[in-house]
C-alpha cells in the first residue's frame, strides 16, 4: 500500500514550539514498522518555523514574511536531522523535498516531481515533504500542509491520505466551544457547508485547521483516495487505520473507484 501521512506542528511539538521528543520518537517507529511490512510511506511533515523559533533566542512565532522565512531556514535542517537520526535507527533512508506551487502546477516540474519520487520509492527511501516556506511568497506558495499532503497524494497516485492532527476527526461542531459536538466517523461526500462550518486555525503553531483538512480531503477523495483524519496525540493508531480496524477518527470515502 502507498500511504501519505501528514503530520502537523501541533503534534510534533510541545506548547513551547520545542520538539516533543517522545512523540516524535513513536511517530518514527510506527511508520518504520508500518515500511517494515511492506508499505511505502511518504511524509509531509510541517514543524519547520515552529522548531526555528524554538532553536532561536526568540519567544514567539514572527507576525512578518521574513522572519518566517528565517525560522523556516532553521528549523528545516533541524527537523531533518532528527528524522535522519530516529528513522536511521530502523534502518530507513529519508529523503528531503520542498515544494512551491510551481512544481504542480507547470508540467516539466511536475514530472519531474513524479519521476523523482518513482525512483525513491524504488530505491527504499522515505521522502519526506515539506513546503518551502524559506523562499516561499503568495506567487508560489501552496499554502498549507494539509493542501500539500492531498496533492502529493494525489501526484502519486496513493491509496491511502492519513491527516494527524490535535483531535480526534471532523465534529459536527467545534468540540473546543460545544460540548456536545458530536464525532463524525464517516463521510460520504464533503460538502462547501461541511467545510464553511469547520471554521479557522487550529493552533497558533500551525497555519492549518479543520477547513483545510476538508479541503485536502476533497482533494484525495475526488482522485480515489481514501482519507482518514486522527488524532496524533498517540501515533500507533496508525497501525489501526492501515489495517483496517476500528479507530478513533474520521473516514473520507473515495468519490470514484478505479481512477488511478
Amino acid at each position: 500500500m502507498r500511504i501519505v501521512v501528514k503530520v502537523g506542528t501541533s503534534t510534533l511539538t510541545h506548547r513551547s514550539g520545542n520538539l516533543n521528543i517522545r512523540r516524535m520518537q513513536e511517530f518514527c517507529r510506527v511508520l518504520s514498522d508500518l515500511k517494515n511490512a511492506g508499505n511505502e510511506i511518504i511524509l509531509v511533515s510541517s514543524g519547520a518555523i515552529a522548531m526555528g523559533v524554538g532553536k532561536l533566542p526568540i519567544t514567539e512565532k514572527p507576525d512578518d514574511i521574513p522572519g518566517k522565512q528565517a525560522c523556516a531556514a532553521v528549523g528545516q535542517s533541524e527537523l531533518m536531522y532528527v528524522y535522519d537520526k530516529l528513522f536511521g535507527e530502523y534502518n530507513h533512508t529519508v529523503a528531503q523535498l520542498l515544494m512551491t506551487a510551481s512544481d504542480f502546477k507547470k508540467e516539466k516540474r511536475h514530472r519531474n516531481f513524479i519521476n523523482t519520487m518513482e525512483r525513491l520509492l524504488e530505491m527504499g527511501a522515505l521522502p519526506v515533504i515539506n513546503e518551502n516556506d524559506t523562499i516561499s511568497v503568495d506567487e508560489i506558495k501552496i499554502g498549507d500542509n494539509d493542501t500539500l499532503g492531498a496533492v502529493v497524494a494525489k501526484c502519486c497516485s496513493a491509496d491511502l491520505l492519513i491527516i494527524l492532527t490535535d483531535t480526534d476527526g471532523l465534529y459536527t461542531a467545534d468540540p473546543r466551544e460545544d460540548p456536545n459536538a458530536n464525532l463524525i466517523e464517516n463521510v460520504e461526500h464533503i460538502t462547501p457547508a461541511m467545510i464553511e462550518a469547520a471554521g479557522g486555525s487550529g493552533t497558533e503553531r500551525g497555519t492549518g485547521g479543520m477547513a483545510t483538512k476538508l479541503k485536502a480531503a476533497r482533494i484525495a477523495t475526488e482522485a480515489g483516495i481514501k482519507t482518514v483524519i486522527v488524532n496524533g496525540d498517540v501515533p500507533r493508531v496508525l497501525y489501526d487505520v492501515v489495517e483496517d480496524k476500528p479507530f478513533i477518527g474520521t473516514t473520507f470515502q473515495p468519490e470514484r473507484l478505479g481512477g488511478k
